[in-house]
């Protein structure tokens, strides 16, 4: 019969803190089950869910995607071909990003280099320099 871990057991060698364990669970991508006494008990699997889900979420997935890999997984597939997939739309998502975050900063560095000080109120005007900009 394969040892079940309490959950302290399953924090202690997952380094998961037992509030994210509860989370992940009611969001069904871990399972437990119960002791007598009500205790959660998992199987010695789930710190391998458990490490894919803090590994994938490192590379940017959400929980709901993660979800559905394990869903995959649960049904006796290996989930890389979607994996993949998914990966190659992060990468498209973060050039977008990269590309939003560079328009950015030169609008931010255009407002710096053309930076005036004014030192008194205008009406309608929180800080004319900023605000300027956007009706020019």
């Amino acid at each position: 019969m394969p040892k079940l871990l309490l959950i302290g057991q399953v924090t202690a060698l997952s380094k998961v803190p037992i509030r994210t364990i509860r989370y992940y669970e009611s969001l069904g991508l871990i399972e437990s089950g119960r002791t007598e006494g009500g205790f959660r008990q998992f199987d010695q699997s789930v710190l391998a869910r458990l490490a894919f889900i803090k590994r994938s979420q490192g590379l940017g997935l959400s929980l709901q995607e993660i979800g559905e890999l394990l869903k995959v997984y649960d049904r006796g597939q290996l989930p890389c071909d979607d994996i993949q997939a998914r990966l190659k739309n992060k990468i498209v998502e973060i050039d977008k990003q990269i590309d939003e975050l560079l328009t950015l900063r030169t609008e931010l560095g255009g407002i710096l280099s053309g930076w005036e000080n004014f030192n008194t109120l205008q009406a309608g005007t929180i800080c004319p320099v900023i605000q300027k900009s956007n009706f020019e």
